[in-house]
C-alpha cells in the first residue's frame, strides 16, 4: 500500500503571511491540530496547535505574528508514491506525528500517525472478525443456545 492510499487530501493549508490568530481560527473551523504552511502547492513549513501555544502564546507574541515565524522548518515529508513502510520508518526516526505528502515538490496531502493506526486496526478487525464470529458460533452451539449471528457484515 502506498502513502497516497491513506493520506488526507487536500491538506489544510495557510499562507506564510497568515497570522497566529487566523491559523488558530482555521484549525478550529477545520477541526485539525496542524496546518501546512504553503503558497499554492509549495510547502514552506508546518504549524501545529502546540506551536501556537509554545512559540506564540507562551512567548507573549502578538496574535498577528505571521505563522512563518512560528512554523517548523524544514518540514519532514514523505513521498506520495512511497510504501507505507517508508512512512513508518520516518515517523519512528523523527518522532513527528504528521507528515506532509509530496508528489515531487508539489504538496498533495498529509499523513498522520493516527491514519496508520486506523489502518492497522481496520486490518486487525478484518482478520479477527471471521475468527471471532466462528468461535462465538461454536460456543453458542456447545452451550445449547441458538447460533450467534453478526448484526452487520464485517467487510
Amino acid at each position: 500500500m502506498k502513502v497516497a492510499d491513506l493520506m488526507i487530501a487536500p491538506p489544510v493549508t495557510v499562507p506564510p503571511e497568515a497570522t497566529a490568530r487566523q491559523a488558530a481560527g482555521r484549525m478550529a473551523a477545520e477541526a485539525v491540530g496542524c496546518l501546512l504552511v504553503a503558497d499554492g502547492q509549495t510547502l514552506h513549513g508546518v504549524v501545529t496547535d502546540r506551536d501556537l501555544v509554545l512559540r506564540a502564546l507562551a512567548e507573549g507574541a502578538a496574535p498577528d505574528v505571521p505563522v512563518s515565524e512560528l512554523m517548523s522548518v524544514p518540514a519532514v515529508t514523505v513521498g506520495a508514491a512511497e510504501d507505507l513502510e517508508t512512512a513508518y520508518r520516518v515517523f519512528r526516526r523523527t518522532g513527528v506525528r504528521r507528515l506532509p505528502v509530496l508528489d515531487g515538490h508539489r504538496l498533495v496531502g498529509l499523513l498522520a500517525v493516527d491514519d496508520l493506526l486506523l489502518d492497522v486496526l481496520e486490518r486487525l478487525f478484518d482478520l479477527l472478525g471471521p475468527i471471532s464470529w466462528s468461535a462465538l458460533r461454536e460456543h453458542g452451539q456447545a452451550a445449547g443456545s441458538p447460533p450467534i449471528r453478526p448484526l452487520r457484515s464485517m467487510s
